[in-house]
């Protein structure tokens, strides 16, 4: 099978999937490590942010899937964006219009989301390109 597409799109889905399924099982294991590190108030219910590790975590598996032919499996990676784009879009309204999250909770937005959405897009302009939304 001829690969059709640059090896850096693997390589970036490679390097998210291990991001992602690290941060997951930091947030999993120690799920109060953010809240203390960023003196935010301690976690009430603990188990909804393990929540949110697990989710990350598996996200990660998808993405390694992915990087086996991202052209392919482009809805991983469109899923992983659209997840990219509206985490930082729900930060921004529950910080500015409902005040109900302090800006410390931002740090996880750079790593977790805003450093992807070039590389996300790229693979998935090219998927529109090359394969316009396709399944195959």
């Amino acid at each position: 099978m001829e690969k059709n597409y640059p090896e850096w799109m693997s390589t970036c889905l490679k390097l998210a999937a291990v991001y992602n399924i690290l941060w997951g099982a930091w947030v999993v294991i120690w799920p109060h490590t953010f809240f203390e590190w960023t003196r935010m108030e301690p976690l009430q219910h603990p188990t909804i942010w393990q929540g949110t590790g697990m989710i990350v975590g598996v996200y990660g598996l998808g993405y390694w899937w992915a990087s086996y032919n991202p052209l392919k499996h482009w809805p991983i990676v469109a899923v992983g964006f659209l997840g990219k784009i509206f985490g930082p879009l729900g930060f921004l309204f529950n910080y500015l219009v409902l005040k109900e999250i302090p800006l410390e909770f931002s740090y996880t937005l750079y790593t977790n989301d805003l450093i992807w959405w070039i590389p996300f897009f790229l693979i998935l302009k090219r998927v529109h390109t090359e394969t316009q939304w396709q399944l195959r």
